[in-house]
């Protein structure tokens, strides 16, 4: 493992043992709160959600005077907040995990399925673990713990499903659950005398009822719904994502982020998303790529759509989690780094990440202005693209799509005529279109 340290973060880089499915594994570590020196006979790093079942378990090890150090994750699939807030409140020390470049290759190629929707919930079971594992070292932690409860997912949490976790964590015999140990083989830290069996507990099944009680035991008022935080589960994103793999061939990141707001729509040459709303208009304005296209109404309010067509993205060989803007989705971490000299090239100093910052929302503030302005009639937009290539996009079926989409969702369809602008790399157009265009919609 070599670590390398800047603002306030850790990059590790884990050898093939990492993950079972890449050569090089990069990660993002942040210390929400960093945890001390080892002071207790034994130290679990407990897979940390904020949830109910996650906070049993770290309270169940407290009870036998052993260290909690807790560890989450977040991606484009789920986020972080709860876990954060939780461990606050419990005053446990926590780690963050960025795996989004993961999880996405996780998506395009689970080795153990999906669950009901795209959620390939054993073999992220098993990510995070063998991640845990290999912390374990680092963080002077003895085994590893988690807040999974035999039976109680019919999928991920049955016996095999759990062998395998284990199997894929490269840990075996350090994963400890601590809600249904009882009920399965002892650990080595069981083994070893670290953590008391009998005062462990015996869990089994979907009835919440002996968790609402340990929570009323412990004092515990709020906590999130049992897969309530994970999109993946989501049966109108997972199908949009279902959706953009085949519309694309390959899962990116950028595409990702757009799919998760507005109205959707796949043509043969374009990803179209429409805003539903003033905030989601300024939130695909911030998630707009340089080359993409925006469109939106001429002289009456309404929504604004990007387009991001697809022979861009293969033109200009844009990756899962390169190049700019909303291709980007976050950090550069498109390649396979070896681990000589990659952290240049993506560690990024604090004063750096906030000159970036800051330019991307003057461009995304510029580009809300111009909009307004267009829909205000303030600016008009030229009558015919200036160039070649700009008339060529302005005339892509996907561009001419999301000016019929545009209109369709504002007061202009109540119109015989009506005009979209379309604006791209510095330029608008206008497109005149008739109500026999747009009927399709209504």
């Amino acid at each position: 493992m070599i670590e390398a340290v800047g603002s306030g973060r850790r990059w590790l880089f884990l050898g093939p043992e990492a993950c079972w499915m890449f050569k090089v594994m990069k990660m993002k570590i942040t210390e929400i709160r960093k945890p001390g020196q080892k002071q207790a006979r034994a130290r679990a790093l407990l897979l940390f959600s904020g949830g109910l079942d996650s906070v049993l378990a770290g309270k169940v090890l407290e009870e036998q005077g052993i260290e909690v150090v807790g560890l989450t994750f977040h991606s484009q699939f789920f986020g972080a907040a709860g876990a954060i807030r939780a461990a606050e409140e419990l005053g446990w020390p926590l780690l963050l995990v960025d795996i989004n470049h993961e999880q996405i290759e996780l998506v395009e190629n689970p080795k153990y399925g999906f669950g009901r929707r795209l959620n390939p919930c054993i073999d992220c079971h098993g990510q995070m673990a063998r991640i845990a594992g290999q912390l374990l070292e680092e963080y002077q932690a003895d085994f590893v713990a988690t807040g999974e409860v035999l039976g109680e997912r019919p999928k991920s949490q049955n016996r095999q499903a759990l062998a395998i976790v284990e199997k894929l964590s490269g840990i075996k015999g350090l994963v400890l659950r601590p809600l249904s140990a009882r009920l399965l083989p002892p650990t080595i830290p069981e083994e070893k005398g670290l953590v008391d069996r009998e005062k462990l507990l015996d869990l089994y099944g979907r009835s919440r009822k002996r968790q609402l009680e340990l929570a009323e035991k412990y004092g515990l008022r709020e906590f999130p719904t049992p897969a309530g935080g994970c999109l993946l589960t989501d049966p109108v994103f997972s199908a949009r994502l279902r959706r953009l793999r085949e519309w694309r061939g390959k899962l990116r990141a950028g595409d990702i982020s757009l799919i998760k707001t507005g109205r959707v729509f796949f043509e043969e040459d374009g990803l179209i998303v429409v805003g539903r709303n003033e905030g989601e208009n300024e939130k695909i304005a911030g998630l707009a790529d340089e080359w993409d296209v925006l469109v939106t109404t001429a002289g009456i309010k309404g929504p604004l759509a990007v387009v991001r067509l697809k022979q861009w993205g293969e033109l200009l060989g844009k990756d899962s989690a390169g190049g700019a803007g909303g291709w980007a989705g976050g950090e550069n971490m498109a390649s396979s780094p070896g681990v000589e000299g990659p952290v240049l090239a993506v560690e990024e100093s604090r004063e750096g990440g906030q000159q970036k910052g800051r330019i991307e929302n003057d461009r995304k503030s510029g580009l809300i202005q111009l909009v307004r302005s267009i829909q205000e009639g303030k600016m008009v937009p030229e009558k015919r693209a200036a160039d070649e290539s700009a008339a060529g996009v302005a005339a892509a079926a996907a561009v001419r799509e999301a000016c019929l989409l545009v209109i369709r969702y504002s007061q202009a369809r109540k119109l015989e005529r009506a005009e979209a602008a379309v604006i791209w790399r510095g330029g608008s157009y206008r497109l005149e279109l008739g109500q026999a265009e747009w009927q399709k919609y209504l």
